[in-house]
């Protein structure tokens, strides 16, 4: 059996999966002033119409232009590996594939999206693009795609990790971006941040806010917002990931997946590599599909289904969603990339219908599955992408247990070569676990308590 699967540049798919046609129940709308739906043409000042046409799609399929493949043949399609040495190690019967996204030019799957994203934006004759960023992987993402595509970047990131990284700053000033960090005193949101806390550490909801703001006040009119996660049309361009996965493991002659797995902060990583999935299970298919996120931040284990904003100052539409609400400002822990206080609706409408199964983790132990990982298989794993191998681990140790021969796929979503200063403070027991204490949840979720409600779903309640 080879370690690593790989597929020729002529067998990359041509065409993007969208879930939203085969749900069991239609995605709920967003919506906007007075709780009424929004129509496509009032996202027009935040995105191009042509990446609204994505997000609003109906289509089961959706072409990938060939412009865009030249792009992505730069790195797609991405390897999947057997994880052979952890295997051993764990003396498991499983049998796991992970599917290595770290070997994009930014390091991580986020340009997956940030190509397509700068190439509509093009086409539709914006020339600056405005966003935010968590640990920096879509920063990063985004600052790549626009310099291949001749468009300025700017990105707002959350002030705790642009502090804990400062190379992923450095990375995007290579590609030609600018990053502050957020909140800042550069925008009226950020300022009204600074106003109540001065040393407040940041939250994706602050910056996209901030982001948001600088797009829809841009007097010319060449500016637009660019989202790294939660929005359909992201989830859309991500599952590039799993449907070279199928074709991987069709490949050697593996038919059945039993576990799927990937972190979940946005939901896009996870989405990528599980909505083909999840579209065999709403088939019949009998697949256990994961998202993990951390326990201190654990939108989808703790938050309601609600509506609420994407971002702290409520410039966002109402986004059916799992969430800890818009004003949560999570711990600094070192998984930048998984502090969001919502999840994708897509994702979120899975956890509803009961296709997938989210799980939450200790910093702690996805340290210490990081860790094992790099001693076994190599790679130095992202402090995000340590949440899936904790999963991975806890799900080879069960097969193991019970004595069957399992077939686990995990998305390996980035490399942590930029943030090796949490794996320091680990090594030297400075980390420790943030359980999110029940009344801080509560206090925040206050926010959405005057809200619309979604409809009660199918295998829970509001």
């Amino acid at each position: 059996m080879s370690t690593k699967v790989l597929l020729d540049e002529s067998e990359i798919p041509r065409q993007w999966y969208n879930i939203a046609a085969d749900l069991p129940s239609p995605l709920q709308p967003p919506l906007g002033p007075g709780g009424k739906p929004i129509s496509p043409d009032m996202l027009a000042p935040v995105f191009p119409m042509n990446l609204i046409e994505q997000e609003v799609t109906q289509q089961r399929w959706v072409d990938i232009p060939e412009e865009i493949l030249e792009i992505l043949y730069l790195w797609r399609p991405s390897p999947l590996y057997r994880a052979k040495r952890l295997e051993k190690a764990l003396g498991t019967p499983a049998r796991i594939y992970y599917k290595n996204e770290g070997v994009s030019p930014a390091g991580s799957h986020k340009p997956n999206t940030a190509v397509p994203q700068a190439w509509y934006n093009k086409q539709f004759g914006i020339k600056r693009l405005t966003t935010e960023t968590g640990a920096g992987q879509w920063g990063c993402a985004l600052a790549f795609a626009c310099s291949l595509l001749g468009l300025e970047c700017k990105v707002y990131m959350v002030k705790v990790s642009f502090e804990q990284k400062p190379f992923r700053r450095l990375m995007m000033e290579a590609w030609g971006g600018k990053c502050s960090a957020s909140p800042s005193s550069e925008t009226k949101a950020g300022r009204d941040v600074l106003a109540r806390d001065p040393n407040c550490p940041g939250s994706l909801g602050i910056a996209i806010s901030e982001a948001v703001e600088a797009a829809v006040t841009d007097s010319s009119g060449k500016t637009r917002y660019s989202l790294g996660s939660v929005l359909n049309h992201v989830m859309l361009h991500q599952t590039i990931i799993g449907l070279e996965a199928k074709k991987q493991l069709a490949k050697i002659g593996e038919k059945k997946v039993d576990v799927v797995t990937a972190c979940a902060g946005g939901g896009s990583n996870f989405a990528g590599v599980a909505f083909p999935f999840v579209c065999d299970k709403i088939a019949g298919a009998d697949i256990d599909i994961i998202p993990v996120e951390p326990s201190s931040c654990p939108t989808m284990t703790r938050g309601p289904f609600a509506y609420d904003h994407g971002d702290i100052a409520c410039m966002t539409p109402l986004l059916p969603m799992h969430t800890l609400g818009h004003t949560f400002v999570p711990p600094a822990i070192h998984a930048g990339g998984l502090r969001y206080h919502g999840m994708a609706p897509l994702v979120s409408q899975t956890i509803v219908e009961g296709l997938v199964t989210p799980r939450a983790y200790h910093q702690l132990e996805c340290y210490e599955a990081a860790v094992m990982w790099a001693r076994t298989e190599g790679f130095i794993s992202a402090p995000e992408t340590s949440h899936a191998i904790a999963c991975v681990i806890d799900e080879a140790r069960k097969a193991k247990e019970e004595g069957k021969e399992k077939v686990i796929l995990m998305n390996w979503s980035g490399h942590g070569l930029m943030d090796l200063v949490g794996y320091d403070k680990y090594f030297r027991g400075q980390l420790e676990d943030f359980p999110l204490p029940e009344d801080e949840m509560q206090k925040s979720l206050a926010a959405i308590k005057d809200l619309p409600k979604p409809r009660v779903a199918k295998t829970g309640k509001w």
